[in-house]
């Protein structure tokens, strides 16, 4: 596979079959903007597509973070998040047009779980906001055992928006659990990550979770690439339909357009919501509090 340069990301072939995309902004923690998030979905569409790659594993640079979220001083300048306060259309125009970026970003995050390949990703520090909606959007979860997760949706006055809603009560089983982290906003640990079964493998550092993270690659990448596709395709099927349908899974193929998934259609919903709550005067409210390190005052409904 012949390397290409990113500006946010690194993607190297450390083995035979076998892709490594590591986010690369570690000066700022790995936060993303709006460049990243395009970049990434560019990155995984060629993945997808590549004869040569059977696996990826996905990984953040530098000792800190896998990625502290959103870089929201970026945002607010220049990105989604910049639209209400800049735009001066009225509401419904506002909102079709917020509609429009929240799904754009959204599909940038989705790539990673069209990917045909297998995609194992790997976190360590901070995983907080984005990085829940990156991860609950790859195949397989491992972490190091310092790594601090959050949705931190809710502490900037945003019902996640991105995926993690969707996604993350079919990784977990327990409701309970997901309404918990993603109400509260509160940090959890890579234990109670590992106890709920949010990631499948907790390892004593950064270097020994990487490296785990290969060694799983290594063994996807032996195997025939028509069977591993189709393993992934069809349990990513099921996740999001009864086993009745599976059963009638051709007739499915057949009238393909009229399937709806559960996932994509979470998703549309939840652009679609956000939309117009993003306009609200608690986000700024929320993001001068955040920076001010104080409590934020809201008005009432």
């Amino acid at each position: 596979m012949a390397e290409q340069d990113w500006k946010h990301f690194r993607v190297t072939v450390p083995m035979e079959h076998v892709a490594h995309v590591e986010i690369n902004r570690p000066e700022k923690a790995n936060a993303f903007y709006e460049p990243m998030w395009l970049e990434m979905r560019e990155i995984f569409n060629n993945l997808s597509i590549n004869p040569e790659v059977r696996a990826v594993v996905l990984s953040g640079a530098g000792p800190k973070a896998f990625t502290a979220g959103l870089d929201l001083q970026e945002e607010t300048k220049s990105g989604i998040l910049a639209t209400t306060a800049k735009d001066k259309q009225d509401v419904a125009r506002t909102a079709f047009k917020l509609r429009r970026g929240i799904e754009t970003f959204q599909d940038c995050i989705s790539a990673i779980e069209r990917c045909e390949k297998p995609v194992i990703v790997v976190l360590h520090g901070y995983a907080l906001g984005l990085a829940i909606d990156i991860a609950v959007a790859a195949d397989v979860r491992i972490c190091a055992s310092d790594t601090q997760f959050a949705v931190k949706e809710v502490d900037v006055a945003l019902a996640a928006d991105i995926g993690t809603l969707s996604r993350l009560p079919k990784v977990v089983a327990s409701a309970s659990w997901v309404k918990d982290v993603c109400l509260t906003a509160r940090k959890f640990g890579a234990e109670e990550a590992l106890r709920v079964g949010l990631v499948s493998g907790v390892f004593a550092t950064k270097e020994k979770a990487i490296r785990e993270g290969m060694k799983m690659a290594g063994v996807i990448a032996e195997k025939s690439p028509i069977a591993v596709i189709g393993t992934k395709d069809l349990l990513n099927y099921s996740r999001d339909h009864s086993v009745a349908e599976g059963n009638s899974i051709f007739d499915n193929l057949l009238f393909e357009e009229t399937v709806i998934h559960d996932v994509r259609t979470g998703l549309k919903y939840t652009a679609v919501w956000n939309a117009a709550a993003i306009q609200t005067d608690d986000m700024p409210t929320a993001m001068r509090a955040a920076f001010q390190k104080k409590t934020p005052k809201f008005s009432k409904l």
